[in-house]
């Protein structure tokens, strides 16, 4: 990996660009909340501008692999874009990499968030220019009326501050497909961190959807994992099996027995993960041996949703009593 590079954080007055690397926005607007997302930028102080495609939509409700390249490209070298937030995720974000322009990005650090699906472009950017991007909401995440103020709160930390950001478990989350029916919403009592295996490290960030992230084993744009802190987390379409092997892949990767800890993140509730097979599933890994290991933070397909830095560096500690996940840089 190339040296790290941190964009320029967030200030009123700067613009945004959305774009759709995965799936369009006009499958987002069958359920429209942009009234809502537009007046919390404005609350921000930011201003939003749309890639030219954003709205393409084919039989996968994406767009063309050059429609999508266009509107990342043009976003990064805009002068007038000081961050980059994603419409949503999906499944193809990985179609792009071979045709994305490194040395333009490099030249032009700024912030990329988003998650799920964007995994794939963020831990390609960071193996690639060393620049460091964010997982967190989508533009289409900030559609979410009720119970969205800890999302926000996180997502400002990292993006307008430089402190360092002290993770805690938020009190209840959902797992509701809460764009149908703002009205209806269930919120679940939150039992805490899993505290799955003591240790303390610090070390950079890699990660995101774990699935995705192994769609670049073996290929040029798989960041390093020496050193690092994983943080993963998977969908519903992930139930525990699927989520042991796919694990148990990345750390077999030559590099895998370097990480230094693992942080995963919340199951939905469909994937029927429990943390009792979850224990067994890191005792079987002898790569995370003597490592701390915390798991059911708010990162994943559930809501509260937090930011964290790919490529930024983090503190984990694990204890019998308390655990800590610090963002040090970001």
């Amino acid at each position: 990996m190339t040296d790290v590079m941190f964009p320029p954080k967030l200030k009123a007055g700067d613009g945004v660009r959305v774009v759709a690397p995965a799936r369009s926005r006009a499958m987002v607007m069958e359920h429209d909340h942009t009234g809502l997302i537009d007046s919390r930028f404005a609350e921000l102080g930011l201003t939003l501008s749309y890639g030219e495609h954003v709205d393409e939509r084919d039989a996968f409700d994406s767009a063309g692999v050059a429609s999508r390249v266009a509107d990342l490209h043009e976003a990064f070298a805009d002068p007038s874009v000081a961050a980059i937030l994603t419409v949503i995720g999906g499944y193809n974000c990985n179609e792009l990499l071979p045709f994305l322009d490194w040395e333009l990005i490099r030249a032009n650090p700024k912030i990329l968030c988003g998650y799920s699906d964007i995994s794939a472009l963020q831990n390609a950017i960071l193996a690639r220019t060393g620049l460091v991007t964010y997982s967190g909401p989508h533009w289409s995440t900030f559609g979410m009326r009720d119970h969205f103020e800890q999302t926000l709160d996180w997502f400002t930390s990292v993006m307008f501050g430089t402190a360092p950001v002290a993770l805690s478990p938020a009190a209840h989350w959902s797992d509701d497909l809460w764009f149908l029916d703002q009205d209806k919403r269930e919120l679940i009592p939150n039992d805490g961190w899993w505290r799955i295996r003591p240790g303390a490290a610090e070390g950079h960030l890699v990660g995101g959807n774990l699935a995705t992230l192994n769609l670049l084993q073996g290929t040029p744009y798989m960041p390093s994992l020496d050193g690092a802190i994983l943080i993963i987390e998977d969908d519903l379409e992930s139930h525990p099996a699927t989520f042991a092997r796919d694990l148990t892949s990345l750390l077999q990767l030559p590099d895998g027995p370097r990480v230094r800890g693992l942080a995963i993140g919340r199951f939905q509730q469909a994937s029927r993960m429990s943390r009792p097979l979850l224990e067994q599933i890191v005792d079987t890994q002898p790569a995370l041996a003597g490592l701390p290991v915390l798991a059911n933070i708010d990162v994943g397909h559930t809501y509260p949703l937090a930011t964290f830095p790919i490529g930024g560096q983090a503190r984990l500690t694990v204890t019998g009593t308390d655990a800590e996940l610090t963002l040090l840089r970001h």
